[in-house]
């Protein structure tokens, strides 16, 4: 059985907030992991 993959939709508020914290110095793991941003399966 396979599994459909998804694709997962961000507002634009969130993105934003993402692209300071990168421009503020925060790496770019911190940020994926801190937002659950790779999904795993």
């Amino acid at each position: 059985m396979s599994e459909k993959s998804f694709r997962r939709k961000f507002t634009d508020e969130f993105k934003k907030q993402v692209a300071d914290l990168l421009n503020a110095g925060k790496s770019r793991s911190e940020i994926i992991r801190e937002y659950d941003l790779i999904q795993t399966h």
